[in-house]
């Protein structure tokens, strides 16, 4: 299932246009503004991150579930994909208008963009 969401995410990542002016979301209030009543969604996922820390979607036909907290400037996550835990990553985030962008290892990793819906 690893490989599959892995091979998701990489066909997603190479399709999806690059946008420029993504502007880097600093506080933990900012973010709560940007995602707070939204759904982030790409192909095949939906997830909703609430104002309390806690992360619920759907991932393909798999249930995602987590926690998330702000720490340091980064998104910090725990997360659970179809049961498999994906572990614990904290993550850059920036915004340029309705779409967020999350990059793993606190800005090193790899990148997913979302729309805000």
């Amino acid at each position: 299932m690893k490989f599959i969401f892995a091979l998701i995410t990489a066909i997603v990542v190479s399709a999806a246009p690059a946008l420029a002016d993504f502007a880097t979301v600093k506080s933990e209030a900012a973010f709560v503004q940007l995602v707070r009543d939204k759904t982030l969604t790409r192909p095949l996922v939906k997830i909703n991150l609430s104002p309390s820390g806690k992360i619920s979607g759907k991932g393909a036909i798999w249930d995602v579930a987590g926690k998330w907290t702000w720490e340091d400037g980064f998104f910090c996550r725990s997360l659970e994909w179809g049961g498999d835990d994906l572990g614990y990553n904290c993550q850059e985030v920036a915004a340029s208008g309705t779409s967020i962008r999350f990059t793993s290892d606190q800005g090193t990793g790899d990148s997913a963009d979302f729309r805000l819906r």
